[in-house]
């Protein structure tokens, strides 16, 4: 997914508590939650903030799947990397999805560093060693919330929502509680002749504020599924959040 639309999606999600002049740093906090999955042009994975005070190294396993017409399924896979430090920055790596269990071999294509207390975002090219840098907008004050939202009918009739409190479990040694979201849209709302059933189901760390597991099934993208292994919450290592010797770094600041 482009990092530019990424950063709309993620202000769009936003929800302010307080903005007044004069009010202190608490109450400016700002609520974000971020649902996983969907597809953009590169697919939207799980959501990372630049939560501080807590730090991981994580790989994460993607397979999305999508029906055939014969009642089969086409299921594609990767698995990258995700690191956070204490200080809240981000590194992750973006690998090409390719089909599961065929010939071709997944490779990096780009990574990403984020800064939350620098603004910055450097979008990094592996194939021409470019990064562009971009401002971003998310710091470690804000509030990073599980994206649940609320049950019930729809505001504007077209459809309603149910929320599922699935309770505590641990994954990967870390203890997340569950909840499923069923959206139903009525027939007729979005060109569907029958009521359009969307679900997602994930397994949140308050810790980490990620999903170590999520499933986002939908009627337009078919099945993704999200799954954190091989975690780690000692601080990783320094290098990993800075730009490699050898790329070129081009500004796209303001745009």
């Amino acid at each position: 997914m482009h990092v530019r639309r990424f950063l709309l999606l993620v202000l769009s999600l936003s929800i302010p508590v307080a903005s007044a002049t004069g009010q202190t740093q608490a109450q400016q906090q700002k609520v974000i939650r971020v649902p996983d999955g969907g597809t953009s042009g590169r697919m939207e994975s799980i959501f990372i903030p630049p939560k501080a005070g807590a730090p991981f190294s994580l790989t994460l396993v993607t397979e999305w799947s999508r029906p055939l017409g014969n009642g089969g399924t086409f299921t594609l896979t990767n698995e990258r990397r995700i690191v956070r430090d204490s200080q809240g920055r981000i590194y992750q790596e973006r690998w090409l999805l390719v089909p599961k269990g065929g010939k071709v071999k997944s490779r990096m294509d780009i990574f990403q560093i984020t800064d939350p207390a620098k603004h910055t975002w450097y979008n990094c090219e592996t194939e021409s060693k470019t990064c562009e840098l971009f401002n971003y907008s998310l710091t470690t004050h804000d509030k990073f919330q599980p994206a649940i939202g609320a049950g019930g009918a729809m505001a504007d009739g077209s459809g309603f929502r149910q929320v599922e409190d699935l309770g505590a479990n641990s994954v990967e040694g870390a203890d997340t509680h569950g909840y499923r979201v069923t959206t139903t849209i009525n027939a007729g709302e979005m060109g569907n002749d029958q009521p359009m059933v969307t679900s997602r189901e994930f397994w949140y760390s308050t810790h980490l504020a990620i999903n170590l597991v999520s499933v986002v099934d939908t009627p337009q993208a078919g099945k993704q599924v999200f799954t954190v292994k091989d975690l780690s919450t000692s601080e990783p290592e320094e290098s990993f959040f800075a730009v490699p010797e050898g790329y070129r770094v081009v500004s796209r600041a303001g745009q």
